[in-house]
Parts: structure tokens; sequence; C-alpha cells
């Protein structure tokens, strides 16, 4: 695993503990939401910038920018209740942008990036619902949008891979490329 993957997950990881350790302190499961719907995109831009690609970044950009044009064209557009009592309830901004930096990640650089990123993304749709924010059928939506236009827009990651490599009787360093 080359430094720049350890550090990103470092980040990623720190930021998850960081959002639930929040939550189980009672501070606030929509404060952690409202923090991981940032750290998500932030997140899926890193792994862009680190691997220097920019036709990733542009990918990123296009998925988000149809994920918050569908979202909020639907939210104004059918101005539903939340279970609170306010307005614009369906579809969840907070979801869509999560799940679209989730589905980003799984499909640009691989599940060993979407697994975690998915759990985050599904613990800020949870935030949502619990937080009485929104309904699950909203963060049910809110999801769909963001894992459609990403799948759409992200195309599989076909720069170099270093990996370490290790088997019974050595060790070694990968050096992998796509095409």
């Amino acid at each position: 695993m080359n430094t720049t993957k350890c550090i990103v997950r470092g980040i990623v990881f720190v930021a998850v503990l960081w959002c639930v350790g929040v939550a189980l302190a009672g501070d606030d499961i929509k404060t952690a939401g409202d923090v991981l719907q940032f750290v998500l995109p932030a997140t899926a831009l890193s792994f862009t910038l680190a691997h220097k690609d920019k036709p990733g970044a542009v990918q990123l950009g296009e998925s988000l920018g149809v994920t918050m044009a569908v979202t909020y064209a639907l939210k104004y557009s059918l101005d539903t209740t939340r279970p609170n009592g306010g307005h614009y309830s369906m579809p969840s901004g907070h979801t869509s942008i999560s799940f679209s930096s989730a589905e980003f990640l799984r499909k640009r650089y691989g599940w060993e990036y979407g697994v975690p990123a998915y759990a985050a993304a599904s613990f800020v749709a949870y935030s949502r619902v619990e937080s009485r924010e929104h309904h699950p059928a909203d963060v049910i939506a809110g999801a769909g949008i963001g894992i459609v236009s990403s799948y759409i827009f992200t195309k599989p990651y076909k720069g170099w891979k270093v990996e370490a490599d290790v088997g019974e009787k050595y060790y070694g360093v990968r050096l992998s490329r796509s095409f």
C-alpha cells in the first residue's frame, strides 16, 4: 500500500470515528451526519488530487453537479413536508451528495474505497431519519439519485497502481496499470 493511500484512509478513518464519537457522546447524530456530508465529497476530491487524476476530478464534478441539480429540482417541485413539520423533504440532499461521493469512490477506485464510503453514506442517511429531518423514502430517493448520477458519469481509474506484494517466500512491490 502506498503512502498516499495510507494517508487518505487515515483521514477518512479519523473523520468517521470523530463523527461516530460525536454521535455517541450525545452531542448529536444529526451533527455527525451534517459533518459527514462534507467529508465524503472532500475525500473523493482528495483521492483525485492524490492520484493526479484530472479526468476523475471532472467526473466527480459532473456527478455531484447532476446530483445536486436533480435533488433540488425535485425538492422544490414536490415541496413535501418533513417529519419535523418543515418543507422540502423529498429527496434528502445530505444523502444524495453522500451516496454520489460513495459511488464515485467505488466505481473510480474500487471496492476497497467504496465499502467505507458507503458505510459513511449510510450513516448520513440514518442520521437524517433519526433527527426527524427526513422520512425513510426521502433518504432512499436521495441515495438513488446520488448512486445513479455517479454511476453514469464515472469511469474506472486507468492509472498506475503501486502495491505491496507478499507471498510465503517473497516480498516485493507490484506495479500495475489498467488499460
